[in-house]
């Protein structure tokens, strides 16, 4: 049995649990943590995880991030300046693109569907990779919910440190963390 599958079988036990309603946002955030090399192979099987959601009678929704970058900057008044030259993409710039994010968020989760019984996934975190760090945009997305947030993470962690695409430190985090060897 491949990782990602052992991956989903952890994320399905642990999504079965009841929930506490009295948690904290920072831990109603799931990190199902592989390695990046397996991307590929995690969006192929995403919709075990879907599957394991419902059937533990919680409903979901896919956010991807992948793209998000492209179609920011592309969208941007100055977008041309920024591909002439990248060092202009500073960090006003990008507090932008997160801003962005974050509304495009709330856009794909309609109020009357975020309850306290859903899990939104998000996929494609390493897009942020070299723009923003994930502890920023979860810091952005922690009072937007209501249920579960299921990141999916290629990184490590070691305890509650995380780091994405294990490329550089990390930060610690208060989330669940779940990964093929549980």
């Amino acid at each position: 049995m491949n990782r990602i599958k052992k991956l989903a079988q952890a994320y399905a036990r642990h999504i079965a649990l009841p929930w506490r309603e009295d948690a904290a946002p920072a831990q109603r955030i799931i990190f199902c943590i592989y390695n990046a090399a397996e991307e590929r192979i995690l969006r192929a099987n995403i919709a075990e995880f879907e599957i394991a959601t419902t059937s533990a009678g919680h409903s979901w929704l896919l956010f991807d991030l992948g793209g998000t970058f492209a179609k920011w900057l592309s969208a941007q008044k100055y977008a041309e300046k920024y591909f002439q030259n990248p060092a202009r993409l500073n960090a006003l710039a990008l507090d932008r693109y997160l801003d962005w994010i974050v509304e495009n968020y709330e856009a794909a989760i309609p109020k009357s569907f975020a309850q306290a019984g859903m899990v939104v996934a998000l996929t494609g975190i390493a897009e942020l990779f070299g723009f923003l760090k994930v502890k920023n945009l979860l810091d952005k997305l922690e009072p937007r919910i209501s249920g579960r947030l299921a990141v999916f993470f290629p990184g490590s962690h070691d305890g509650n440190n995380y780091r994405l695409l294990d490329a550089y430190d990390g930060w610690n985090y208060l989330a669940v963390p779940l990964t093929a060897d549980m």
